[in-house]
């Protein structure tokens, strides 16, 4: 399994859109580490949306849909479980 996930940060008031191949809880851990990164600027981050796919490739396809709507308005009507 897949995921396709975005995250929020609380102290940064941004969403980042990511996917992993792995846990979501062994995914958040590494983004919550010290590393140079975009997350590491912040150490709230939490998992406020996640889909599950069969396959990484397709969980990626969906991370770059989403990222191409360059919209917060979108992503939050997303996570809040409205037609995007």
């Amino acid at each position: 399994m897949s995921f396709f996930y975005i995250l929020y940060s609380n102290l940064l008031n941004q969403y980042y859109v990511g996917h992993t191949s792995e846990s979501l809880q062994e995914r958040l851990r590494k983004h919550l580490s010290n590393h140079s990164g975009f997350t590491g600027k912040a150490k709230d981050w939490i998992v406020i949306y996640f889909e599950e796919f069969e396959t990484k490739s397709l969980a990626y396809k969906r991370e770059l849909e989403v990222k191409k709507w360059k919209s917060r308005v979108r992503v939050e009507k997303l996570i809040n479980g409205s037609n995007a």
